[in-house]
């Protein structure tokens, strides 16, 4: 019955994405905004509000004794972590193995270079930050505290010059642009501004509902076999809520939109990497154990091989296909 509750929630994923990257190509379209903020900033943001949730109910909700304080912080830890680290490795993966077929090995994948450019400086900025935060002991609460004020400063300067280079980029020919009817226009409605958020509130609804219903099940599943609540949070947890991402961004890139796709997936990455850590240093314990720390070290890898990638020129598929080598990685020691 689990599993075939799990399914149902993946298809109701499925089909949430569907709805909600539908009616975020017609809101980019109108407002004449770029393809780089459309991905990286209104989906990235929209679809990260499941993850988001996971930590801060996690942190705040297990109050009532020390132990549940100390498992909720647990569960919150491995949930922050967790979703870059599947963005970074598994989902640049899945990404790019959806085309391998259709583009071999050798093909390019071609997302706008400066604001992939961008997404990635700005991560790898900023989760070294919070490698460093670690190590800072909890006696010095000021240098934690502003750790963590500062991974918050550095969104908000991410964004604003995410929107700044968007009028340039659609100039240069990178504007939104939506290829399908809008799905509610289908039912005889009008595709206005209305329509549109309308659309946009109902796919997010339900992508947070299924992302919600997926992560009980797993966690039911997980209760089953015997798995810890740090482990549960950094390996399972994220397979759910990371799911949104996952299939904007294959749905995006099957239909050439790499740009979107791309921006999708290290838009998140940047608003998981910054906001949310930012969180647990200030609110956690945030301490290098094994699990955590390597996961960030992982997670880190990922990032600067594709950085270090673009930088010699167009991405090609095998390249992201390394992606995922780096999960298989961190799975197999953390497993052993």
């Amino acid at each position: 019955m689990v599993f075939l509750q799990l399914f149902l929630m993946l298809l109701l994923i499925l089909a949430a994405a569907e709805i909600f990257t539908n009616a975020l190509e017609h809101l980019g379209e109108r407002l004449g905004i770029s393809e780089g903020v459309t991905g990286s900033i209104f989906a990235a943001v929209g679809t990260a509000l499941p993850e988001t949730l996971v930590p801060l109910l996690a942190i705040f909700s297990y109050t009532s004794s020390s132990t549940d304080s100390h498992a909720g912080h647990d569960i919150g830890i491995g949930a922050i972590l967790g979703a870059p680290l599947m963005l970074g490795t598994l989902s640049i993966s899945l990404m790019a193995l959806s085309v391998w077929k259709r583009r071999g090995n050798l093909g390019h994948i071609r997302p706008e270079r400066t604001g992939l450019v961008r997404d990635l400086n700005f991560f790898i900025l900023a989760f070294i930050f919070a490698t460093v935060a670690m190590f800072i002991p909890h006696t010095e609460a000021w240098a934690r505290y502003g750790i963590g004020m500062l991974m918050v400063l550095i969104y908000f300067i991410y964004v604003l010059m995410t929107i700044k280079a968007s009028r340039n980029l659609v100039e240069e020919g990178h504007a939104t642009e939506a290829e399908d009817v809008m799905l509610l226009s289908r039912l005889g409605l009008p595709t206005n501004m209305v329509t549109i958020l309308l659309q946009l509130v109902l796919g997010l609804g339900l992508l947070i509902a299924g992302a919600k219903g997926f992560i009980n099940e797993v966690e039911t599943a997980a209760a089953i076999l015997g798995v810890s609540a740090l482990l549960l949070s950094l390996l399972i947890i994220p397979i759910a809520t990371e799911l949104p991402e996952k299939v904007n961004s294959i749905l995006w890139i099957r239909k050439g939109k790499d740009t979107l796709a791309f921006g999708n997936i290290t838009g998140a990455m940047v608003f998981q990497g910054t906001l949310l850590p930012a969180i647990g240093i200030m609110l956690t314990d945030w301490a290098p154990r094994q699990e955590t720390a390597l996961g960030i070290v992982i997670t880190l890898l990922a990032a600067v091989w594709v950085r270090a990638c673009i930088a010699k020129g167009p991405l090609r598929v095998w390249q992201l296909l390394v992606n995922g080598l780096f999960y298989l990685l961190y799975l197999a020691i953390v497993l052993s």
